[in-house]
């Protein structure tokens, strides 16, 4: 699948709120066809500025969500430390209709958290495969040498470290393993084992991409 495709198909399939904070890929394609085509400066500094302003806000963005993800999985600690506490088997006011439907309305937030911090993960890596695909095609189209000096440049930005929304990612998965072991293999286990999947194909795409090899041998088509 061509990456425009895939970049699109992204978009559409996730929350309605992030659609306008995804790389303008279609944007830079129409600069980048105008630099290959014209000898002015306007269309190249236009291209520039655009990039650089596309960083800031996938920064914005993904610093926001991860300081308010940070803020929820604390929260849903304490929430499941209350419920065990005062509902529990060994809790102080035991009640087991209770107790379930606590840890019943607990799952569903947790499945949906869940699903919100991959969304985030495959978000910057989406965005980061895209930019390494139009400075490519800048390069190709160009001749220019915009590519490896500004991916050095990506690579140290907010949006590209999901190191700590990847731990929280683990924590949810190993607290509804404790809480909910009937369902491990089920549920949000079998919906990660697909999401795991499409990260791995991410990670190939980037390991790749900053090996400088074919949009070929990546599997995802340059569009």
């Amino acid at each position: 699948m061509k990456f425009g495709k895939r970049l699109k198909k992204q978009i559409e399939e996730t929350l309605a709120s992030w659609k306008d904070k995804f790389l303008s890929y279609k944007e830079l394609k129409q600069l980048v066809r105008l630099i290959s085509n014209s000898s002015g400066n306007k269309a190249e500094s236009d291209f520039v500025s655009l990039l650089n302003s596309e960083i800031d806000k996938f920064n914005s963005f993904f610093m926001e969500m991860e300081e308010d993800f940070i803020i929820r999985h604390k929260e849903l600690q304490q929430r499941i430390e209350k419920v065990q506490k005062w509902w529990g088997p060994n809790g102080t006011q035991p009640c087991e209709v209770t107790y379930k439907e606590e840890q019943g309305k607990i799952r569903k937030d947790i499945v949906n958290f869940h699903g919100e911090m991959v969304l985030l993960i495959n978000y910057s890596n989406i965005n980061y495969i895209g930019l390494a695909k139009i400075l490519k095609k800048y390069d190709k189209r160009t001749g220019g040498l915009l590519r490896l000096p500004y991916i050095q440049k990506v690579v140290e930005q907010p949006f590209f470290t999901t190191d700590v929304i990847s731990k929280l990612v683990k924590e949810l998965e190993s607290t509804i393993d404790q809480m909910f072991p009937a369902e491990a293999n089920g549920g949000i286990g079998h919906n990660r084992k697909r999401e795991k999947q499409e990260e791995e194909e991410d990670q190939i795409t980037l390991l790749h991409i900053r090996q400088n090899e074919t949009a070929e041998q990546v599997g995802v088509g340059e569009g």
